[in-house]
């Protein structure tokens, strides 16, 4: 049997692609004050964001136990799977993947797991895990494939631009953007992933200017891979969508809701890009 893909619920794939490629996705918990929900079990996507915009308590996240990775482990290897690559969001964002490396030390002796700092998030991390999937399926082995997502994980870019920095700063997520704050608050700010973390990029003062300095960044790159777009129930994702016409037909772009994981720290109207660069 193929070697087996798992990740976790930030990865923001889309349900039908993630069944399709045979990617196990283990749930992050997202909290509104007492009410506690599994993330694509209890919740998904587009009620977070309904409940998100009635609530009035900011969302918290919480990472999957070590024993919910161990028992998709183990059950990947009673169906038979060769070996497991586990993908997990950044470490300097979540202790996810400590959860993961203990769940893989439990297995070992029953199974090779492999696990894999993505130092990305969001639909950066399902194109990482997506990408592994493809080629597990194509028959490459496990060394191979860990192989191919630190190298995609080189290349891999996020960009995120925010209507708000409110929800990040409430959160305590903000990190290196901090310098955006106070009276930055008014500007439509970019923020990247770089080193696994989360980092102010560039500030522009409408939304259409955002969007357009998305296109304008992958453009620059020359002839990217694996071009997606996320967002937070943005009403103008279909107009970012036929902004990267012609370079970049419709049906060659993923489109994904953000979930609740990064859409909790994000706020609503997020939307940004993610690719790899030319290699």
């Amino acid at each position: 049997m193929p070697v087996r893909i798992v990740t976790d619920s930030s990865c923001d794939l889309p349900e039908d692609l993630a069944k399709q490629l045979g990617i196990e996705i283990v749930p992050l918990t997202i909290r509104f004050g007492d009410d506690e929900y599994v993330d694509r079990v209890d919740l998904s996507a587009d009620e977070f964001w309904s409940k998100m915009a009635s609530s009035p308590v900011l969302p918290e996240t919480a990472a999957p136990s070590a024993g919910a990775f161990e028992e998709t482990f183990r059950r990947l290897g009673t169906e038979g799977a060769d070996a497991v690559v586990c993908v997990s969001l950044s470490s300097k964002l979540s202790a996810t993947i400590q959860s993961a490396q203990v769940a893989a030390n439990a297995v070992g002796d029953d199974l090779r797991i492999e696990v894999v700092d993505s130092l990305t998030v969001a639909l950066a991390l399902g194109n990482l895990a997506r990408r592994a999937a493809e080629a597990a399926n194509d028959g490459a082995d496990a060394d191979t494939i860990v192989k191919l997502v630190e190298t995609l994980r080189d290349r891999s870019r996020l960009f995120g631009a925010l209507d708000t920095l409110e929800n990040l700063k409430k959160g305590g997520r903000v990190g290196g953007a901090q310098a955006l704050l106070g009276s930055m608050l008014s500007i439509k700010p970019v923020l990247a992933i770089e080193d696994g973390q989360v980092e102010p990029w560039a500030r522009v003062r409408t939304r259409s200017k955002a969007l357009r300095w998305l296109v304008d960044k992958v453009k620059e790159e020359g002839t990217v891979e694996d071009l997606a777009i996320l967002h937070g129930n943005a009403p103008d994702v279909n107009i970012l969508v036929e902004m990267f016409e012609p370079l970049y037909p419709p049906d060659e772009i993923l489109v994904a809701t953000m979930g609740p994981v990064v859409g909790a720290h994000g706020g609503a109207r997020i939307i940004g890009v993610t690719y790899h660069t030319p290699g």
